[in-house]
C-alpha cells in the first residue's frame, strides 16, 4: 500500500479527511454499494502503518518487531517470577505458537530469558532481562516523542474516543471470530 501524504487527502461534505484513491478503488470494489466501512478499515490500517513506521524508526534499526516489543513491555510489569507463554498469549490475544516464537527472539537478544515455573517443573516462563529493561528504557523517549507528534493536535477527549472507537473494532473482531470458530466446531464432520 502507498504512503498517504496530506496532499493525497481530501475533505468531504461534512469536512472530515478521506483518501479520493481509496474511495474510487472501493467503489469499484463495491460495486456500487456504500463504501464507508471499507475506506475507515483502509484508513484504520493507514493509522496503524504511520503509528508501526514511527514505532520501527524509534526502535533505531535494532529490529524488533511490535509483537515482540509488546511482549517484552509486557515482562516488564510482570512480577520476578515472569509470566508463562499462555498468559503472555491471552494478553496479547495471539496464540501461544506466536508468542514462543517472540520470546525466542527475544531471548536471542538477550532481552528475555525461561526460566523454570517454581510452582510446575514441567512449564516455564518468560522474564525480562537486565538488558531488556535497558532497551525498553532507550526505546521509551523517543517513541513517546514519536507519539506525541503523530497525534500532535488532538484532544485529550480526542484521544481517548480514538482509543475507545479501535478498541471497540477489537471487541467485534473478537465476537465475529468466536461466533465463527463456535459455528465451524458446531459443523457435523463431512
Amino acid at each position: 500500500m502507498k504512503h498517504v501524504h496530506n496532499s493525497d487527502l481530501a475533505h468531504d461534505a461534512d469536512g472530515f479527511l478521506y483518501d479520493p484513491g481509496v474511495r474510487d478503488s472501493m467503489r469499484a470494489f463495491a460495486a456500487g454499494d456504500d463504501t464507508l466501512a471499507l475506506e475507515t478499515a483502509a484508513a484504520v490500517r493507514s493509522a496503524w502503518q504511520a503509528v508501526d513506521r514511527l514505532r520501527s524508526q524509534g526502535a533505531g534499526g535494532r529490529g524488533l518487531s511490535a509483537g515482540a516489543l509488546d511482549v517484552l513491555a509486557r515482562l516488564s510489569t510482570a512480577t520476578d517470577e515472569g509470566l508463562s507463554i499462555g498468559e503472555l498469549a491471552r494478553a496479547a490475544g495471539v496464540s501461544s505458537r506466536n508468542v514462543t516464537g517472540l520470546v525466542d527472539t527475544l531471548e536471542r537478544d538477550g532481552l528475555a530469558r525461561r526460566v523454570q515455573d517454581q510452582r510446575d517443573r514441567r512449564s516455564v516462563r518468560a522474564r525480562i532481562t537486565p538488558a531488556g529493561r535497558d532497551w525498553l528504557d532507550s526505546f521509551r523517549q523517543p517513541t513517546q516523542r514519536a507519539m506525541s507528534a503523530v497525534f500532535q493536535g488532538f484532544t485529550e477527549a480526542e484521544l481517548a474516543r480514538f482509543r475507545d472507537l479501535c478498541l471497540r473494532v477489537v471487541e467485534n473482531q473478537q465476537r465475529i471470530e468466536q461466533y465463527m470458530n463456535t459455528a465451524r466446531r458446531d459443523q457435523p464432520a463431512p
